[in-house]
């Protein structure tokens, strides 16, 4: 059952990095603890790898079809190294609740940033102190709390420099998969403490359907997949809080 239970979740997470390019990490970590019994600090160890190579497999496509902003993606990911090592040390000395608490409150933001309606017109270069301000908190999240960083990059190339949803998807995923990878070694001293036949079978699982998922994405309404995925990212945020300060 647990296996199956793994087989499952790794479809779901795999599905929503493919069609909506962000929110891996921030469904990988509350099904690792809730369902699966994990610690914090060792769940969002082990979503880091979920979601690296979930991404990763994601960005293929996109790829191929010419919708990364590849400079961009690398430039995120350089400038925020300082922070994602620096979260990732920081996250070791972190309360279970303190973390658990950070998260919820990111996922908030997250679905809030979802619901905000894009501006349309000619897609734009993003200027260089946004550039560095993004990149920082992205790597600091992903240091903190094993986020990938795709729930922030996403609204900023939508909704301020109206960049396509599906440029702006694989640009995520490309950034996740880097952030992801960088972040899980600077995690590696929680790497004992995983069970990783677990998140391996999600990983695996994730990047079979991520791909497929991403192949398909431009055919399904953007506007409706940031809406449900808001909706989405709010439950586990609720359900998170409530777990963790009244039961």
């Amino acid at each position: 059952m647990e296996i199956v239970g793994a087989l499952l979740a790794g479809s779901f997470i795999g599905a929503v990095l493919g069609f909506i390019g962000a929110g891996g990490a921030m469904l990988s970590v509350p099904l690792l603890i809730y369902f699966f019994g994990f610690t914090p600090h060792a769940a969002s160890t082990a979503a880091l790898a979920i979601v690296f190579c979930a991404a990763a497999s994601g960005a293929i496509p996109k790829f191929r079809a010419r919708e990364v902003l590849i400079r961009e993606a690398l430039t995120i990911w350089s400038l925020g190294l300082i922070t994602n090592i620096g979260g990732s040390w920081i996250a070791h000395r972190l309360s279970e609740t303190a973390i658990i608490t950070g998260f919820s409150f990111v996922l908030i933001f997250a679905g809030t940033s979802m619901l905000i309606k894009p501006v349309t017109g000619t897609e734009k270069r993003m200027p260089l102190a946004i550039l560095i301000l993004v990149s920082l908190v992205i790597g600091l999240m992903t240091g903190l709390f094993g986020i990938g960083g795709g729930f922030l990059a996403i609204p900023v190339l939508v909704l301020f420099f109206k960049t396509p949803q599906n440029k702006a998807a694989g640009t995520s995923l490309f950034i996740i998969s880097i952030n992801s990878l960088t972040a899980l070694l600077g995690h590696r001293n929680n790497w004992a403490a995983v069970s990783w036949h677990i998140p391996l079978t999600m990983a695996l699982t994730a990047v079979i359907i991520a791909s497929l998922a991403s192949h398909h994405s431009s055919k399904v309404s953007a506007v409706l997949l940031r809406r449900g995925f808001a909706y989405l990212l709010y439950s586990v945020a609720a359900f998170t809080l409530i777990q963790t300060y009244f039961f």
